[in-house]
């Protein structure tokens, strides 16, 4: 438990109609039964005046709810104030909590921190927290509730205890060899449950990345020759002029990315420069970009100028495995041949808006298929993918390793544990904490 007492704003900064305080630490009983003049009765909001106990000045009217520890979201005592949203008033309590003996202002995350560290929340329910927070689609908050509520450690939980189970198995054969119940090839008894768990593992790391694009967003890239109308269409599909747009063939150099919500999905589309033989060193760094965006993309839109139109991304720089879809732009200019229509996707008309519905729908279908629909359990960060790698590799040391060594394969599965381990945060993660917990806002 912490000697030192924290306050932070956890509402957004004045003015707004009601901003909250929040407290937590040992000094938390004295604080409020300064300002409020006594404690309220535990997890009820009460409405009272918080007074300035030095002059008896009223420094608000306020709504005071008390968590006494450890049923609290810190683990410890809280307290939280909600007061009035003006700049004067948020100050003026900030102010003297200030100065209260051993309370200073929170560090980022740090409510969440104390939280972990008192049992509260274990690693994988903090990061889902903080996806939470930063969520900006219905997906996102969705995936994230999945995982602050719990269900994504308990599978992690369930692999562990399973493990935990095989090695007691292997470890009982080093330390009771000699004992005459304990069968000769106990680690062998041990391989049904590591190969059970291993394909358990595999299945879930051969997943695509569905839960990294919904938390990351799914990339679209729209490549093309120039002047084929990209900017515009990205302009089109984000409602707002972020590039700019010109007749003059070659104006985009550089990649613009804009964020979108398609279905409630978050989609990162990506303006890139137009491909074509060039003697220019800027456009020739811009076209070398495009093909470095492209190859990261989960879906690639070539657009194909209505009125010179090319129909295939001949170029060797493309990956073949990503999808493609082939858009006719300008389709207000000229019309699409009968003879051609096979290799076109979709007709638009980025300037005069004719086709976008259409577009917006072929992404969004091609964004759920990658993502799925349904699955609640899903890996969100490459911190979990990484170490479920590390735990699969280990328990195929133990699988493909010679069973009657005995304390070699104990120790392939003890490193198989310890990697579970830190995915919930239950072995030593200091060197992850800072990382986690950085990406919180102050107050949280």
């Amino acid at each position: 438990m912490s000697l030192e007492t924290i306050y932070a704003l956890s509402s957004g900064a004045g003015p707004t109609g009601v901003a909250v305080i929040r407290v937590s630490g040992p000094e938390v009983p004295q604080i409020t039964t300064s300002l409020c003049g006594k404690i309220p009765k535990d997890r009820f909001a009460h409405l009272t005046r918080l007074v300035d106990p030095v002059d008896n000045s009223i420094l608000d009217e306020a709504l005071v709810l008390y968590f006494e520890g450890p049923r609290s979201f810190t683990g410890e005592d809280v307290v939280e104030f909600h007061i009035h949203g003006g700049r004067a008033v948020i100050i003026s309590v900030l102010a003297k909590l200030s100065t209260f003996q051993n309370c200073r202002m929170a560090e980022r995350g740090e409510f969440s921190r104390r939280g972990f560290e008192n049992g509260k929340l274990d690693l994988i329910e903090v990061e889902g927290l903080a996806d939470l927070i930063a969520a900006d689609t219905l997906g996102q908050k969705s995936q994230a509730l999945t995982q602050l509520g719990g269900e994504t450690s308990k599978l992690y939980e369930g692999w562990r205890s399973d493990l935990i189970y095989a090695i007691a198995l292997v470890e009982s054969a080093l330390d009771f060899s000699d004992e005459a119940d304990v069968p000769e090839d106990i680690a062998g008894e041990a391989l049904p449950t590591v190969l059970a768990l291993q394909t358990k593992i595999d299945h879930f790391l051969n997943d695509g990345s569905r839960g990294e694009i919904v938390r990351d967003g799914f990339r679209v890239v729209i490549v093309g020759p120039p002047n084929a109308g990209k900017s515009r269409l990205l302009n089109a599909l984000a409602k707002r002029d972020v590039a700019i747009v010109s007749d003059e063939a070659g104006t985009t150099r550089d990649v613009i990315e804009v964020r979108m919500d398609i279905d409630g999905l978050p989609v990162i589309v990506t303006d890139t420069a137009g491909i074509r033989e060039t003697k220019s060193k800027v456009e020739l760094e811009g076209i070398r970009r495009s093909f470095e965006q492209a190859d990261r993309a989960e879906l690639i839109l070539f657009l194909i100028d209505g009125t010179e139109p090319q129909f295939e991304l001949t170029d060797e720089n493309f990956n073949e495995e990503i999808p493609v879809l082939r858009v006719w732009n300008k389709c207000d200019l000229a019309l699409l041949p009968d003879i051609k229509s096979e290799l076109v996707d979709v007709q638009i008309s980025a300037q005069e808006g004719a086709g976008l519905d259409d577009l917006a729908s072929r992404i969004s279908k091609v964004v759920k298929e990658r993502v799925g629909q349904g699955e609640t359990v899903v890996i969100t960060r490459e911190r979990h993918r990484e170490l479920l790698k590390k735990c699969s590799v280990e328990l195929g040391n133990f699988v493909e390793g010679d069973l009657s060594d005995t304390e070699l394969r104990a120790e392939d599965l003890r490193q198989a544990a310890f990697s579970l381990g830190r995915l919930v945060g239950k072995v030593d993660v200091e060197d992850v904490l800072d990382k986690i917990f950085v990406e919180f806002c102050i107050g949280k």
